[in-house]
């Protein structure tokens, strides 16, 4: 997860720590950090170019010939990507330049044609992994500008590993919570240049809503438990704002426009992922959120049609899919430069769904690894507003009289009894019920109640799906409270949890028995393909590993069928 450092600061205010303290600070919170400071190593001398002209090499088939403006002058390029559009902006890396990758750049002659410089890819200037093609700028950039400055790489980025069990540390707002220490008061949101005070009704239910010329119904309440979604009637589509564009560029988000790029901006704020469609091609104006049918095929953004089971949940229009629910939207209701109505969607999806439908798929989006760790239930109406905030200002536009829910699953806050005893017991350390709240307050949990000897700790909805029982509480108090600073021998404040056993010291002393006659031990996996096994893993990681063994034979004959160095004595 990639977090711009000016984006945190603007967040919390407050802050003072250098990227280097908020690195140490949230590795000690559990949250490893490498930082990426003042990017944009080697390229000091990339620009932007813009194709005025492409046509073919007379003597390469493979090859373009392209007149390049470097905003000082018009220069003949050789190109061999496959797709280059006239009035396209692309990096370019003129005579004398040197790359990242220590190509140092000269004049050269191609098939009888002089080249003066090229046209980068994200992989030759060190941004990416993709080579398949010339890197796309955005519109709104002009020739001759540094591409350090059009991609922000002067930020200083903080590259933070975060753990399966976290989703809520996906956002600048998450990561925000762990870096502050006086309290959630303290956070606020970065002001939108243009942004105006709206003031948007919800209408709730927990089924079917009709308003503002749309209907949005629920046919699979146990995969999706809450929906959103606003129309917003007569925006302009087109280039993001240099702001907008920078920002998520400096974070590994490309620009698309301006109404995409807001849903992906407050995806990476607040954590909620979030789609736009075109209005006027959903039939009907219906939302429905169903399961597949059997054949049903989907064209999605990617340009690939994917053929659909009827495990994964969808949501259509009156007619056909529009999108794989949590993962990818279909091309078919994109939004596009003709759009001029859309409809927002922000919806809760089941992350078991979510996980199994990219599995089938083989499709990983930065929408559904969201959807898969657990996205916080109560975040969806702030970030519908957000959304809203971001698109009048830089897309126009008017919003419909309120803003649809349905909310067939409602979420219950989950309150957690904690005994003192048994933390002391875990930790080796007494902390005292003020100390508790202290470090409970500064996580955004609460303390509801105290009685002697338990308090009872209520979960932050971003929270809800790590923080489930007591030891999960303590953890906390852990982590918080830093491991450093626990003493380095707590053996005189822990006691055993599990006594000794002698059967466990027979049973290393009859593997060493059988070690010593020369007899090798073999561990297999437990799992199987279906022909050797009876019980079904909801979440395989393979149709070869989808079933529980229920014979050892099977691993065993692999064994001897693979010539393995490991020899296996049957008796």
């Amino acid at each position: 997860m990639n977090i711009s450092y000016s984006w945190l600061k603007e967040i919390v205010p407050d802050m003072k720590m250098e990227p280097e303290g908020v690195a140490e600070h949230l590795a000690s919170r559990g949250a490893p950090v490498d930082i990426k400071g003042g990017g944009g190593v080697g390229l000091g001398s990339v620009v932007v170019g813009r194709v005025k002209s492409v046509k073919k090499h007379p003597n390469a088939d493979r090859l373009s010939i392209c007149e390049v403006d470097n905003g000082k002058e018009i220069l003949q390029v050789i190109c061999g990507a496959p797709v280059i559009k006239e009035g396209g902006h692309y990096p370019f890396a003129g005579v004398g330049s040197e790359l990242p990758n220590g190509m140092k750049l000269r004049k050269a002659k191609i098939r009888g044609e002089f080249s003066n410089g090229m046209l980068c890819s994200e992989m030759e200037l060190d941004l990416g992994i993709d080579q398949s093609g010339i890197m796309l700028l955005p519109e709104s950039v002009s020739p001759g500008e540094p591409l350090i400055e059009v991609l922000s790489l002067g930020e200083v980025i903080l590259e933070v590993e975060v753990t399966p069990n976290r989703g809520d540390w996906l956002s600048h707002m998450g990561l925000a919570r762990e870096v502050i220490s006086t309290g959630l008061e303290n956070l606020q949101l970065p002001a939108i240049p243009g942004s105006v005070d709206l003031a948007v009704e919800t209408k709730t239910c927990q089924q079917e809503i009709s308003d503002n010329g749309v209907s949005i119904r629920i046919d699979s309440p146990d995969l999706c438990y809450r929906f959103l979604g606003v129309v917003i009637n007569g925006v302009a589509v087109r280039p993001s704002p240099d702001w907008l564009v920078k920002r998520l560029a400096a974070v590994g988000q490309q620009s698309i426009n301006n109404v995409v790029d807001a849903t992906n901006y407050v995806m990476l704020e607040l954590g909620n992922p979030m789609h736009a469609y075109d209005l006027d091609k959903m039939e009907g104006g219906r939302i429905i959120v169903r399961n597949a049918s059997v054949g049903e095929k989907i064209e999605a953004l990617d340009g690939i049609e994917y053929n659909l089971t009827s495990d994964m949940l969808l949501v259509c229009d009156q007619s056909s899919p529009q999108n794989i629910a949590g993962v990818i939207g279909g091309m078919h209701s994109s939004v596009t430069e003709d759009t001029v109505n859309i409809f927002l969607e922000c919806a809760l999806f089941q992350p078991k769904s979510v996980r199994q439908t990219c599995k089938k798929l083989g499709i990983a989006t930065d929408a559904s690894y969201r959807f898969e760790r657990g996205v916080d239930p109560e975040g969806h109406l702030s970030a519908v507003k957000r959304a809203l905030e971001v698109i009048l200002a830089i897309a126009g536009g008017e919003p419909g009289q309120s803003i649809l829910e349905v909310v067939p699953k409602p979420h219950t806050s989950n309150l957690l009894p904690l005994r003192l005893s048994r933390v002391e017991a875990v930790l080796g350390l007494s902390f005292p019920a003020d100390e508790l709240q202290r470090i409970f307050s500064s996580i955004g949990f609460g303390i509801e109640r105290s009685e002697k000897g338990v308090v009872s700790v209520k979960i932050p909805s971003y929270r809800s799906y790590d923080v489930l029982r007591e030891i999960d509480l303590i953890e906390e108090i852990a982590r918080v409270h830093g491991y450093d600073r626990f003493p380095e021998d707590l053996s005189p404040y822990l006691a055993s949890s599990v006594p000794d056993d002698p059967l466990f010291g027979l049973e290393e002393d009859v593997r060493k028995s059988f070690m010593d006659a020369g007899i090798l031990e073999a561990i297999n996996p437990a799992f199987a393909n279906p022909k050797e096994g009876d019980v079904e893993i909801l979440n395989p990681i393979s149709f070869e590993e989808s079933c529980l063994r229920n014979s050892l034979v099977p691993g065993l004959l692999r064994n001897l069928e693979g010539r393995q160095e490991t020899y296996v004595y049957l008796k």
